[in-house]
């Protein structure tokens, strides 16, 4: 029985693929040969689960591009769950050439109300306020003042911010560090509507 229901989850996503058009690297074997399972695609929706300030306090460390769905109604259009996974799968290369790892990308959420960060090495920190209703952190620092979204996934954190949000961030860090290759990331997030785009942290 279970073997049945796999076949038949694994045919309707590859029917999916078929019509929006993604075969080839792009398509099934390039999704899950990214490391995604469908059942963590298939949960990638902000707010599903609340989030308190708790959970988001203490250091966290990137181990993956992170995305998701700002509501289930555009996860239900057809091809929405391998959307995430192909958002996750193009940002990647990027976050390497930009030389974004789990050793140089971390945020740390203090009880105090202040943040640190690290992307690609280069440092920031200031001050934030986490609305639990809207799950919707508000950080604020020297460069630029940008709200971020947690999402809790099973064994780790999201945080995610919106296209245009994330590209005002990567253009301060790259601003200062000269990566062109973080700019390429924000004119890449500016593609994609109704998905908010960041870290999967640890």
């Amino acid at each position: 029985m279970m073997k049945k229901k796999t076949l038949i989850l694994l045919a309707a996503v590859t029917l999916v693929l078929s019509g929006c058009g993604l075969t080839g690297q792009s398509g099934l074997g390039g999704i899950l040969g990214n490391g995604e399972t469908i059942g963590n695609v298939i949960t990638s929706v902000l707010g599903l689960t609340k989030v308190t300030q708790r959970d988001i306090i203490g250091t966290w460390s990137y181990y993956q591009p992170g995305c998701a769905f700002t509501s289930e109604q555009l996860l239900k259009k057809a091809g929405g769950e391998v959307v995430a996974a192909e958002i996750k799968s193009k940002v990647k290369p990027y976050y390497d050439k930009a030389g974004v790892s789990s050793s140089n990308t971390q945020v740390s959420f203090g009880e105090d109300g202040r943040f640190s960060a690290v992307i690609a090495g280069k440092q920031f920190s200031g001050t934030y306020t986490y609305d639990e209703a809207q799950s919707k952190i508000s950080m604020k620092s020297l460069l630029f003042t940008v709200n971020c979204y947690p999402k809790r996934n099973a064994n780790s954190m999201a945080f995610l911010f919106e296209a245009s949000k994330l590209l005002t961030v990567l253009q301060a860090l790259s601003a200062i560090n000269g990566s062109v290759e973080l700019q390429n990331i924000g004119e890449l997030a500016k593609q994609y509507d109704g998905v908010r785009i960041g870290f999967d942290m640890k």
